[in-house]
Formats: structure tokens, C-alpha cells, sequence
């Protein structure tokens, strides 16, 4: 029998009875939608979740963000701390409305997390076109802006008809629920298709469930992987996002503790495994660690768990320099487990991490390979202590509000963070007590993420204290998030570090051979600081504000946050040129071959001194 409800009404009564279901537990598969409304959504999906609302005949909050980049990475934010089981949808009216959603359709799908995208489109029966907002191409009367978001998703579809939507909607729950193609997911809804009527069938709004399963390792695919495992002589891992995601971090502690191979993490990874676990060697690649590095350029197999190998991680295929180094790659999706020519195990981050444990059964490292990762750790841990407590003066390092940080907050509470300077000292320096308590985005390393996935954590994570660690050019890119928090009364801790320009670019400038230029925020004619006070912006938007000037201010300020029950910005200035630990790493970033610029020339030669050092992998 049919039901008659508009488009619009008809994905709203949709999403309300989506489930996903992993291990025997069930779950909304999508329990809320961002939106702005406008002319394009206004009357169609706007006024569909009004109904739902009054009439109690479909169960999906609203929730009013204030940018539409923003509530993307809030749904991305969601959906990570939620091991990509659960995510948010997310509306918009044409035209700019829609499009300010690439940039978070982009860091989802980099980043491999389920969001939902309705963005609203022109009108399919072109009645009154060309309308407001919209493109017109010569080449064609069905292309919109909205053509922009193919390329960022891993599924899309456009509803020019009503009875296109149910095929649209499936289509749309098989690609977020499936670990191995997930990411960006958009459904673009012309506004008068949102609001014409149809007779779906009943069928289609009966509760459906989405079985995520665990698939299990081919027998052949784990005795190749076994065996070049098993006469490893200097083995690492690295742990990949792929290991939280699919609840797999038990799993990897066991296995590395049976076999005594090391561990290092990628930013997606960090807590992966606990930092003081006795295979724990930090952070790899151009921000790992000092002892994690030593161990990858003498690895001769690595086994890559739930990693998509990122050129940080690689350190520009510059990490890995044993001759004969082999990789066995388990990953969710082959996609990612061919990489670098490795022996693909195309399985589940846990039920592939049991199965290699039972294959490997007897096998163990050396001692002296032990005492080697034992040895190069307790270093480390030696330099995070100094860069923790550096007593750098007047103006503080980061590194010690990153200490400060690390050493106050609760083992469950999450540090956000996406962009700048911070997320390479964090990998390098964080000590990781949880899964979930390390939550930079760094596929995308998109400026301004911070506070609006703080947001999507938060909401996720309601028990936890989410901490949105951002500098102040991130927070000049996207702070209106804060105003979003506020009003629905979910509460954040905003760490604000002040440093009065781009840290992160103006130290690789520097190191490029371009002087820091155009990095820094001051007058133009004089060099002077900007008064910019993010601080009372921060107040503007409701935030209560607490202002610190010293670490051990910062370590009180944090307390005093964490016993809030409101939205709270702490703002602290440091000293962009405050030493950071060498990585003893390097990042492929070219430097122009001919130059007037001596500082160019030389960097030009350290440039080709590390190029010659970067293998194909193959």
C-alpha cells in the first residue's frame, strides 16, 4: 500500500528507521540532521522535519548549525568517535548554501567517514529557470554546482524524480555502511522535488537493519602474510585509524605482546595502543617519533594494520630504508592493502589480527631486538618529558600547554585538533591513554575542523570532556560552532594558543627557504601585532572565558574547564619560535630548482640531499 508524502518528507520518515548492526548491537544509523535553511530547503526539507517534529511520526532532531563547512565536520567528528557505526545528515539551500559543504565532503571521504549530504539543487522541471544561485552551463541544462561534490563522494546521486528517491536513499545506506568505500555520501534534492508528492511504497519505511560484518582473511592471503611475518627478524607495525575503527585495539595489544613487535601509530592510530605499552614506540613518519623512525629504517617487513600509508606516515617514502624491506598490509579494503607491492590481507582489523596471532603462534622477536625497541623508547620518553617541562620564557612553548594538557586531563577525555603546528608536535609528543582520547584530522588536516568536530564529538560522546585545541589561524577560519554548542546546550573546552600568525607554514617556510613570508598577522607598514582578541570573540559567541598568561595557569585553567558546565575558552599566547624535537624525519615538499634567494639555493640542497633517499616502494 502506498503512502503519500512529499520527497522531502518521504527521507525523513526514511532515515528515521536506519539502523546499522555490528557484533550483535544495534544502533540509529542516522540519528539526527545539521541544516541551514534557505530558499531551496526551506519548504521542502526544512518543513519536513518541522512536521516530524509536531507530529511525532518520524524521530529526527534537528539541530541549526551556523556554516555549513561546519556541521559536515561535526557529522564527521560524530561518526569517528562512533567507530563510523553512526553519522549525521546534513542539509543546505542551493547555490552557496550547498557548495560551502565540499571542503567537509572532501575531509570525510579523505578520511574514509560516513556523512550524509542533502544538498538541494535547481529546479528539474526548469520552469523558472535560470533560478537564483544557479550555474548555467552551455554544455548542458542538468549540470548545477552540486556537480562539484561527484568527485569528493563515494556515492552520489540526484533525484530528479520522485520515484527515483528509493533507489537513491539504498544506495546511499550501502555506501555509509560499508568500511571499506565509505566516506562522503550525497543525495542532491532539486527544491521542487522536495516538496511534490508521490505515493511511495509502505515498504520502504519499514525499520531496516545494515549489517556491518567482519570480514575474515582468505586461508591462502594469511600463510603468504604468515609467512613473511614469520621470519621477520626486525619487524614493525603500524597502526592505522582502521584498528580503532573496527575495535581491534585488544587485539593488536595481544598480538604485539605475543610476538614482541614493536608498534608505532599513524594520527588516525594514535591510541591504537596505550603509550606505555612495552611495544609502544610513538608516532611514525615526518612527525613520529625519534624512536619509532630509528626502528622504520631498519624494519625489514612491516605490517601495516588500518592504514592508508599517507605521506607523513611514509615520511614521504622516505622511512622505510632496509634493502629488502617487505610489506604485509591488512586493511579493510584492498584499495589500501596493495600499496607499497605488499602481501594483501583483505580482512577486518580484528578478526585478521586473531587469525595472524593463531598462524604466528610460537613466533617472537629476539632478545636483542627487544632490548633495542626498549632502549630507543625509554629515550624518547626522555625527550617528551624535557619538551613537556622546557621552561622556555617569557612567552611558553606549545609543547608545554601540549604537556600541560596531556598531564590534566582525564584518560577519557578527547584532544581535538586538525591543522597547523599542533598536529605534528601531538603525534610526535601525545601520550595516548584511549582509543578515543586522540582525535586529530589530519587526512584532510582541514584549518578550522577543530571546535565544529569538538562539536560532533561531544554530542557523540556525551560523557566525555572534548577538548578543541586550536591556534588562531584555524580559529579565524571557523569559530561559529561555538554559538552552535551553546545553544544546544553541549558543553566544550576550547583551548585557544595564540601565536599571532601560522605557525606551522611559517617554520616550513622558513626551512624552504622563503623567510617565514606571508605567515605571520601584523600591519603591513609598521610589523606590529594585530589586536585581534580571540578571547572576546570566543565571549561574543557565548563561550565563558578564562585568559592564562603561564603553563601553570593553563594546568588550573583546565580544572576550572572541566568542572564547567557550560561551553568554556581557554586562551594562552606562546612562542611560535620555541624549540620542537627533531622527528629525524623528513616531508616531500619541492623547492624551486633555480633561484636569487640564497636562503632558497640552500634549501634547494637539502631538498635533493633527502630526495635521493626516497624509494618506489614497488
Amino acid at each position: 500500500m502506498g503512502v503519500r508524502l512529499t520527497v522531502a518528507q518521504a527521507v525523513v520518515r526514511f532515515l528515521a528507521v536506519q539502523h546499522s548492526e555490528r557484533d550483535g548491537v544495534r544502533r540509529r544509523l542516522v540519528p539526527g540532521c545539521f541544516g541551514i535553511f534557505g530558499h531551496g530547503n526551506v519548504a521542502g526539507l526544512a518543513q519536513a522535519l518541522l512536521q516530524a517534529q509536531r507530529t511525532g511520526e518520524a524521530d529526527l532532531p534537528y539541530y541549526l548549525a551556523r556554516n555549513e563547512q561546519g556541521m559536515v565536520h561535526a557529522a564527521a567528528g560524530y561518526a569517528k568517535t562512533l567507530n563510523r557505526l553512526q553519522t549525521l545528515a546534513c542539509t543546505a539551500s542551493i547555490g552557496p548554501g550547498s557548495t560551502n559543504m565540499l571542503t567537509g565532503a572532501a575531509l570525510a571521504t579523505v578520511n574514509r567517514l560516513p556523512v550524509l549530504l542533502l544538498p538541494s539543487d535547481i529546479f528539474a522541471t526548469r520552469a523558472a529557470s535560470p533560478v537564483l544561485q544557479e550555474l548555467e552551463d552551455p554544455a548542458g541544462y542538468d549540470v548545477s554546482v552540486n556537480d562539484a561534490f561527484r568527485p569528493l563522494s563515494r556515492f552520489f546521486d540526484r533525484v530528479w524524480r520522485p520515484e527515483q528517491l528509493p533507489q537513491a536513499l539504498l544506495g546511499a545506506m550501502r555506501v555509509l555502511t560499508d568500511p571499506a568505500q565509505t566516506g562522503a555520501v550525497t543525495i542532491c534534492l532539486p527544491q521542487d522535488v522536495q516538496a511534490e508528492a508521490y505515493d511511495f511504497p509502505g515498504e520502504l519505511f519499514d525499520e531496516r537493519v545494515w549489517h556491518v560484518d567482519r570480514a575474515m582473511p582468505s586461508p591462502a592471503a594469511l600463510d603468504r602474510a604468515a609467512a613473511v611475518l614469520g621470519a621477520a627478524e626486525r619487524p614493525l607495525i603500524i597502526a592505522g585509524g582502521g584498528v580503532i575503527y573496527a575495535e581491534a585495539t585488544e587485539a593488536l595489544r595481544r598480538f604485539a605482546r605475543a610476538t614482541g613487535i614493536p608498534v608505532a601509530d599513524t594520527q588516525a592510530g594514535k591510541g591504537a595502543i596505550n603509550w606505555d605499552h612495552p611495544c609502544a614506540v610513538g608516532g611514525v613518519g615526518s612527525t613520529g617519533s625519534q624512536a619509532a623512525n630509528a626502528l622504520a629504517r631498519e624494519a625489514d617487513v612491516v605490517l601495516g594494520v588500518g592504514t592508508r600509508y599517507s605521506d607523513f606516515t611514509t615520511a614521504s617514502r622516505t622511512a622505510f630504508q632496509h634493502p629488502g624491506v617487505r610489506f604485509v598490509n591488512l586493511n579493510v579494503a584492498a584499495f589500501d592493502a596493495a600499496k607499497h607491492a605488499g602481501v594483501m590481507l583483505v580482512a577486518d582489523a580484528r578478526t585478521g589480527l586473531d587469525a595472524l596471532a593463531e598462524a604466528l603462534a610460537g613466533y617472537h622477536v629476539a632478545d636483542a631486538y627487544t632490548a633495542r625497541i626498549r632502549g630507543l623508547t625509554a629515550d624518547w620518553n626522555r625527550v617528551v618529558d624535557r619538551a613537556y617541562h622546557l621552561g622556555h620564557g617569557p612567552l611558553p612553548a606549545q609543547s608545554e600547554v601540549l604537556g600541560a594538557l596531556n598531564e590534566t586531563i582525564g584518560p577519557r577525555d578527547v584532544v581535538v585538533q586538525a591543522a597547523g603546528s599542533m598536529p605534528g608536535d601531538l603525534q610526535m609528543l601525545w601520550r595516548a591513554t584511549d582509543p578515543k582520547q586522540y582525535s586529530v584530522e589530519y587526512g584532510y588536516s582541514c584549518m578550522g575542523f577543530e571546535i565544529a568536530g569538538a562539536l560532533g564529538i561531544k554530542m557523540a560522546a556525551p560523557d566525555r570532556e572534548v577538548f578543541a585545541l586550536v591556534g588562531d589561524g584555524s580559529y579565524l577560519m571557523m569559530a561559529q560552532e561555538i554559538a552552535t554548542a551553546v545553544a544546544e546546550h553541549v558543553k566544550l573546552i576550547v583551548v585557544i594558543v595564540q601565536n599571532h600568525g601560522f605557525a606551522s607554514i611559517g617554520e616550513l617556510s622558513e626551512k624552504l627557504g622563503s623567510q617565514r613570508f606571508g605567515t605571520a598577522y601584523r600591519y603591513r607598514d609598521t610589523g606590529d601585532k594585530l589586536p585581534t582578541d580571540l578571547a572576546a570573540n570566543a565571549g561574543s559567541l557565548g563561550a565563558q572565558v578564562i585568559r592564562v598568561r603561564t603553563v601553570d595557569e593553563l594546568r588550573d585553567a583546565i580544572k576550572q574547564a572541566r568542572a564547567a558546565t557550560v561551553t568554556t575558552a581557554v586562551h594562552i599566547e606562546t612562542d611560535p619560535l620555541a624549540p620542537v624535537p627533531s622527528s629525524d624525519s623528513w616531508w616531500d615538499v619541492p623547492v624551486p630548482e633555480v633561484a636569487e634567494l640564497d636562503s632558497t639555493r640552500e634549501a634547494r640542497a637539502v631538498y635533493e640531499a633527502h630526495k635521493a633517499s626516497q624509494r618506489p616502494l614497488l
